[in-house]
């Protein structure tokens, strides 16, 4: 197994209403740094903002994953909006969350596709008027799109 900061994969898609962030290999503490910046410079890409982890394909990770949580959990609470979802996490992480008590904080989902769709639908739904009816029809053309390419 690879350590260090060749092992950490970090692949980031910039959505309307969400950013997804997929992490795989090795989160051990030089990936933390690494995934704390990435987290940081993509900020303010989505609205909130609405950060979505699929940490699903990571190998190995320590404490160092709950770090990188916690630090945008923080810096959402300073700032007072935002989201963040955690996508297939596996039951070894569900009880780092729940002892760590970070838990509460995050939304829990089992498709990247699914939750980028659902946020996509919950803006389309927030319009009012003409921008109501107008958004709806380019929601449908993006979904449809996203099945294609998944």
């Amino acid at each position: 197994m690879r350590v260090g900061m060749s092992g950490l994969r970090i692949e980031t898609t910039r959505h309307l209403h969400c950013t997804v962030m997929r992490a795989s290999g090795v989160l051990d503490h030089a990936g933390r740094v690494r995934f704390s910046a990435r987290i940081n410079a993509v900020w303010d890409w989505s609205p909130g903002p609405t950060l979505v982890f699929d940490l699903a394909d990571l190998d190995f990770y320590d404490s160092s994953v709950i770090g990188v949580l916690a630090m945008a959990m923080q810096r959402m609470a300073e700032e007072g909006s935002g989201r963040i979802f955690v996508v297939r996490p596996s039951d070894h992480l569900l009880s780092v969350l729940r002892l760590t008590d970070l838990l509460p904080h995050v939304e829990l989902r089992d498709s990247v596709e699914e939750t980028v769709a659902e946020l996509m639908l919950q803006q389309g739904d927030r319009g009012i008027g003409e921008r109501a009816a107008s958004s709806r029809s380019p929601i449908i053309s993006r979904l449809n799109v996203r099945r294609d390419l998944g």
